[in-house]
């Protein structure tokens, strides 16, 4: 199989990758790039991502905060409708919305690392979902362990993560699987997977239409702002 037209998406910054707004507009532009080519998508040095950029988050209020989680939404958004195959290598920590662009990944390949957590605590955080990304969550969970996931708000092993579907496949040497299954995708014609998956997976406005998703972040915005959030976000960041 001809692999030479992989592109390959590596998530790369402070604080384990996280995702601060010049990342999500980083994802969006290489994206752009990748114009519909097989994405790898993985994480510099010893993390995937460990979620959003926490410090961000904290110094956001008001309209600067709705600015946030549109770019989020959009940036989630924008990987689970990529045309082309897009897989997941989750080499480390893949935590709330580290998570999310895993789930967005046509495959997830996991490293056997025990110490490595997968999950979405945004319920533990005191954050309700965006919900253009609570539709994608929902619909690449099991519907079996959506509840469990998401209420749980557990942080999971790579075996637990593969039990309830955050992953679908953990390996001790997850590269060379990650390439193989990415290229077995890429290997079938372009214009068919494309179709098919945008039969399977819509557009935009269904996963939430356009007016819906505006007055949903705005009403968002006081719990995204809330000083018990803001305290938990403290605790965490004197980690």
């Amino acid at each position: 199989m001809d692999t030479s037209n992989i592109f390959e998406l590596t998530l790369s910054g402070p604080g384990k990758n996280a995702l601060s707004s010049s990342m999500l507009s980083f994802i969006l532009a290489e994206l752009d790039r990748a114009a519909g080519a097989p994405v790898l998508i993985t994480g510099a040095g010893d993390a995937f991502s460990a979620g959003l950029d926490l410090k961000e988050v904290a110094s956001r209020d008001g309209e600067t905060m709705i600015e946030f989680l549109t770019l989020l939404e959009a940036c989630m958004t924008a990987l689970y409708l990529y045309p082309g195959p897009i897989v997941g290598l989750i080499n480390g920590h893949a935590i709330a919305g580290g998570a999310v662009v895993a789930l967005c990944c046509d495959v997830r390949v996991a490293a056997s690392k025990p110490n490595m957590k997968i999950g979405l605590n945004e319920v533990a955080l005191g954050l309700r979902f965006p919900p253009r990304i609570l539709s994608i969550v929902r619909r690449r969970l099991p519907s079996a362990f959506v509840e469990e996931v998401l209420l749980g708000a557990a942080l999971y092993d790579p075996a637990a993560a593969l039990r309830v579907g955050l992953v679908d496949v953990v390996a001790d040497d997850p590269a060379p699987i990650a390439r193989a299954r990415l290229a077995a995708l890429a290997a079938h014609p372009a214009e068919a997977y494309a179709l098919t998956k945008g039969d399977l997976r819509g557009n935009k406005n269904g996963l939430c239409p356009d007016d819906e998703e505006a007055h949903a972040l705005a009403g968002l915005v006081a719990q995204w702002t809330a000083g018990s959030v803001r305290q938990k976000i403290a605790t965490i960041l004197k980690r």
